[in-house]
């Protein structure tokens, strides 16, 4: 496999690289093959590593899992 990184890749290999990967989505669902590549457009720019905006991306998702209630003590 060869890498897949901005200094490693030219603008048009990147967009080829994100084209490539969202193909696989484009049947799944209507009109968010459109979100997604905009959402990797830093990346086809050069701008920030895939590896960043994925991490980005996942860390806005909430696990549904709640923690303690505070109270005057700290914890309840």
């Amino acid at each position: 496999m060869t890498s897949i990184l901005i200094k490693d890749t030219t603008r048009e290999e990147r967009e080829q690289i994100v084209a490539e990967s969202l193909g696989a989505i484009e049947a799944s669902c209507e009109g968010c093959a459109a979100g997604m590549y905009e959402m990797y457009q830093d990346y086809i720019e050069g701008r920030r590593e895939l590896r960043e905006i994925n991490m980005a991306y996942r860390a806005g998702y909430v696990s549904g899992q709640t923690g303690p209630d505070r109270s005057d003590c700290g914890m309840v």
